[in-house]
């Protein structure tokens, strides 16, 4: 196999983080276990193994038929009935991690009194691998002195949460007892396994993403196209290699991924201000937004009338600080570059302008690659010389391939 095979064969590896992982996925009692079809369902199409066990009352709310043909495995409820001799310890021993989704304050109690009295139990306790539990109950019950203490003594052992979260729950109250959300479920696993077998454990990884607004009035703004999709999958590349992330984000309309600590700014001069605070120990800062190149030098106080014959207005405009070339730390220094035309020409003339270890240049002009797509096809020119350039890939899989050199750099 030749180099550029090896590397596309890694690349492709990357694309799906779950792919030929084994979830063990236990579901308790709750009127929430409905929604564990979904989180079987999307951790299948992440290209996991999942087996499901069950305890008697989760039967009650949700069929193991229904997720048997979600994973295509047979789901395991009684011990003594299942195909497999000890099916508690197999599906333990298989697990690379086990998710209880929902669990109930009797399913945080036997597991944090080492209590045994169904298949959930039974496979936590023989596992060593790792332990998220996702609860779901009543805020009061949540609330209770006895399911506090026993989260903390789960907590001490090493088990993970992901929730309850804030929100309207089955009585019809308001407050926390929600279960956490498929992606953020998804999410907490991914961060979880990273924290095990991640190359960037322990490593402080600062992401810049979006755009920024400069404002004309209150009303008006200078800005870009910049969604912050590429920030925001190499944030969560990050995070899934164990790495504390950063993300100083831009005005955009995505959600913060779980683990991930976020920072929202507005102009140039808030990002500035936020990375030189985020940056001031960290192990690599990737710059991946897309900050104005200038900003209106007089922004007015009330929105701008148009006046009656009005035809043109003019707006003068002052050139901002370059964030990268401000910056004094970093660690590994990577900058994007996002053109349209002579894309190798301007990426390196910034790499020394901008003290950049590399930079990830892009066609914002090309079919798949532009700003809002879930794809982009780079090439990343280093401070050595070497050009490499990749084929069109998912914005996940780019971030890991920028991580990779970000390693290699460390």
């Amino acid at each position: 196999m030749t180099a550029d095979s090896n590397r596309q064969s890694a690349i492709g590896n990357r694309q799906s983080p779950l792919a030929g992982r084994r979830i063990a996925l236990g579901i308790t009692g709750s009127i929430a276990a409905y929604k564990a079809a979904d989180l079987a369902s999307k951790l299948r199409q992440a290209g996991a193994e999942v087996e499901v066990v069950m305890t008697p009352a989760a039967t009650q709310f949700i069929t193991p038929l229904t997720l048997q043909s979600l994973t295509g495995r047979a789901v395991v409820v009684d011990m003594f009935a299942a195909a497999e001799a000890e099916a508690h310890v197999e599906v333990a021993r298989r697990a690379d991690a086990f998710v209880i989704a929902p669990a109930t304050a009797d399913c945080l109690a036997n597991l944090a009194h080492g209590q045994t009295p169904d298949m959930v139990t039974l496979t936590a306790l023989a596992t060593t691998a790792p332990l998220l539990v996702a609860p779901a109950m009543d805020n009061q019950m949540w609330e209770h002195a006895a399911t506090q203490a026993n989260v903390e003594t789960l907590r001490a052992r090493g088990v993970a949460f992901v929730g309850p979260m804030e929100g309207r729950l089955a009585t019809g109250r308001m407050g926390a007892g929600r279960v956490a959300e498929t992606p953020q479920i998804i999410g907490a696993l991914l961060a979880l396994l990273g924290q095990r077998t991640g190359d960037l454990v322990g490593r402080h990884v600062v992401v810049s993403a979006g755009p920024t607004l400069e404002p004309i009035d209150p009303v008006r703004y200078v800005g870009n196209r910049s969604t912050g999709r590429m920030g925001f999958a190499i944030a969560e590349a990050a995070r899934d290699r164990g790495a504390r992330v950063t993300l100083v984000a831009g005005p955009v309309a995505l959600e913060t991924p779980w683990g991930i600590t976020r920072v929202d700014v507005s102009t140039v001069a808030e990002m500035l201000a936020a990375l030189q605070q985020a940056t001031v120990a960290c192990d690599a800062l990737i710059m991946a937004a897309a900050p104005a190149d200038f900003r209106p030098s007089k922004p007015a106080d009330h929105k701008l009338k148009k006046g009656e014959g009005d035809e043109e207005m003019h707006v003068h405009l002052a050139k901002n600080p370059d964030i990268l070339a401000t910056l004094p730390a970093g660690g590994v220094r990577v900058g994007f570059a996002a053109e349209t035309r002579n894309l190798g020409d301007y990426a390196k003339a910034k790499l020394p302008a901008k003290r950049l270890h590399f930079i990830v240049a892009n066609d914002v002009s090309a079919a798949g690659s532009g700003f809002g797509t879930e794809t982009n096809q780079v090439t990343i020119f280093h401070d050595d010389g070497r050009v490499e350039e990749f084929p069109l890939l998912s914005k996940y899989a780019v971030g890991h391939a920028i991580l990779d050199r970000v390693v290699a750099r460390l």
